[in-house]
């Protein structure tokens, strides 16, 4: 078997979210909870202008799920504890030499570093069920690894982080050559760029400890989007410069430089807790669209779509506002994950 990741510009069968269910990323007042469930549905119907939409939901949460989702979503009704799909979902893969075959690669989970207020028992059975519903064939794998933490360019390269892979809150023992190793055989990667590091308030509490979706993503081979920040008052202006000056000197899997698109961060710096990680990077592709996250300013998202849409040629970039979503911890991206169409099924 030789698995492959394809690209997330290829097209999809469906996206997958889980919804969210008691947990402390949600908030601690009841309007801060409500804009969080706002926001999820939100970039759910979003997806499901474009495509299918399946929705995980656990039985306590079936009916504030149908009273907020439209008919066209389709809840499956199971245990759900964690509720950041992309990271501890099925990460989707393809075998060229069998051609309809789907597999979904079973990465271990621990809550990006077993914080002590993540919880991730029930979650941990989703990329099975997720798998068995589909027929795909399961991927197990012992690395601690999540989907917002590797972007690939279906052609063998994959961008991923030392202060993720290389945790030792998640991977105590390991080092490159093990994870490159596990990354060929479970995505076929054969080639990965190793970023040093992530944003700056990806590092505090409900981070990620540097997942590279709010980072960098690949629109097409050979070419990067990376996020900007162009405010010299915060701390990821001096960050994002030594990313790009880091990233201009990367090849990819076919032995090219990258071209590198600046993505510009949005104007607003701080919120609540401090300063902010917003990122347009952190979008879904989706047949025939983007969906982009929004921070609530006209100029800053229009010009991120504009961006979005020369970057995906012959996509519409639909913008929904992921203001709550990043105050839990994550984006757009963190909390879908695309099954890949597979020929022949």
């Amino acid at each position: 078997m030789a698995w492959r990741m394809p690209h997330e510009g290829d097209p999809h069968e469906r996206t997958w979210m889980a919804f969210p269910n008691e947990g402390p990323t949600l908030g601690d007042d009841p309007a801060e909870r409500e804009r969080f469930y706002d926001a999820w549905s939100a970039v759910a119907h979003a997806v499901a202008g474009f495509e299918p939409v399946t929705m995980l939901v656990d039985p306590s949460r079936v009916d504030d799920a149908r009273r907020r989702l439209s008919s066209e979503i389709e809840v499956v009704e199971t245990p759900v504890d964690e509720f950041w799909f992309r990271d501890h979902g099925p990460t989707f893969v393809v075998d060229d030499d069998r051609p309809g075959v789907l597999g979904a690669v079973d990465w271990v989970f621990n809550g990006w570093g077993a914080p002590e207020w993540a919880s991730w028992e029930k979650a941990a059975a989703h990329t099975r069920l997720t798998a068995e519903l589909v027929g795909a064939e399961l991927v197990s794998s012992l690395l601690v690894n999540e989907g917002g933490g590797i972007h690939v360019d279906g052609e063998g390269t994959v961008l991923v982080t030392e202060t993720v892979q290389l945790d030792p809150r998640r991977n105590r023992f390991a080092d490159k050559a093990r994870v490159e190793a596990e990354l060929q055989r479970t995505i076929g990667a054969t080639k990965a760029v190793w970023l040093p590091r992530g944003l700056t308030r990806d590092y505090d509490e409900f981070g990620t400890n540097g997942h590279v979706d709010i980072v960098a993503t690949i629109p097409t081979p050979g070419r990067l989007l990376l996020h900007d920040q162009r405010d010299p008052d915060h701390p990821d202006f001096e960050v994002t410069r030594a990313l790009r000056a880091f990233l201009s000197e990367q090849t990819d899997a076919a032995g090219r430089a990258f071209e590198i698109i600046d993505l510009p961060a949005p104007e607003t710096l701080r919120d609540h807790e401090g300063f902010v990680d917003y990122s347009y990077v952190n979008h879904l592709v989706v047949n025939g669209g983007i969906i982009a996250c929004g921070f609530g300013e006209d100029r800053a998202d229009a010009r991120a779509r504009e961006i979005l849409e020369a970057a995906y040629p012959g996509r519409r970039a639909v913008t929904v506002d992921a203001r709550q979503i990043f105050a839990g911890g994550g984006g757009i991206h963190c909390i879908t994950q695309q099954q890949p169409k597979v020929a022949g099924r």
